[in-house]
C-alpha cells in the first residue's frame, strides 16, 4: 500500500508541475504541442528512474563530499542514452525537443530526487517513486502540451477537434504561462476539494 502511495503522489497530490512547481524549463519551452510534452515527459521519466535505481543500488559507495557531482554524472549518462536513442528513432522528436533533452541533466526535478529519495531509500521505493514523479512530470507536459494544442491550433496529437483558426497565442510562449495559471489553478481547486 505504501508503494502505491509513492506512486500516485506525483499525479495530483504532488505534481512536480502543478503542485511542487519543478522542472518548468521544458514544462514552457517544448509543450507547443501535445506530441512534444509527451516525448518530453517520457525521457525524463526514463533518466529520473534509471538514476533513482543507480542512485539507490550505490548510495552507500558515494563519499559525501562528491554526493552531488556523483548524482550528476549519474542522471548525464542517461540523458545522453535518451539523447542518442532519440536522435536515431525519433528524429522528428528530437529535432522539436533540442536543447531541451540535454537539460534534463539540470532538471531539479531529476537531481532533487536522486538527492532527497533515491540516496536516502532502498531499491524498490526509489523506482516506484521515479516512475511516479516521472509519469506525473509527463502527464503535466501532455496536458499542458494538449491545452495549447488545441486552443492554438484546434488539435490534439495533429487530429483537428475545432475548425477554423486557434489562438495564436497559445502556439507562442505567452500562452504557455497562461495555460500552466490555468491548469495549477485547476490542480489547486481539486486538492481543496479532497
Amino acid at each position: 500500500m505504501s508503494q502505491l502511495k509513492n506512486f500516485t503522489k506525483g499525479f495530483i497530490k504532488e505534481n512536480p508541475v502543478f503542485v511542487l512547481l519543478l522542472g518548468l524549463c521544458p514544462a514552457l519551452g517544448v509543450t507547443t504541442s501535445a506530441f512534444n510534452g509527451l516525448g518530453m515527459g517520457l525521457a525524463t521519466t526514463f533518466v529520473l528512474v534509471s538514476s533513482n535505481v543507480v542512485v539507490s543500488l550505490i548510495k552507500s559507495q558515494i563519499p559525501d563530499k562528491v554526493r552531488i557531482p556523483s548524482f550528476i554524472v549519474i542522471i548525464a549518462s542517461f540523458v545522453t542514452i535518451v539523447q542518442l536513442v532519440m536522435e536515431a528513432f525519433l528524429p522528428d522528436l528530437f529535432a522539436s525537443l533540442g536543447l531541451f533533452i540535454p537539460l534534463i541533466v539540470v532538471n531539479c526535478l531529476v537531481l532533487g530526487r536522486a538527492e532527497a529519495f533515491a540516496s536516502k531509500k532502498n531499491l524498490v521505493s526509489s523506482l516506484v517513486d521515479g516512475l511516479g514523479m516521472g509519469l506525473g512530470f509527463a502527464f503535466a507536459l501532455t496536458l499542458l502540451g494538449a491545452v495549447r494544442e488545441l486552443l492554438g491550433s484546434g488539435a490534439i496529437f495533429g487530429y483537428p477537434f475545432i475548425q477554423g483558426d486557434g489562438m495564436l497565442v497559445f502556439v507562442l510562449a505567452p500562452g504557455a504561462f497562461i495555460g500552466l495559471g490555468y491548469l495549477i489553478a485547476l490542480t489547486n481547486l481539486i486538492k481543496k476539494n479532497e
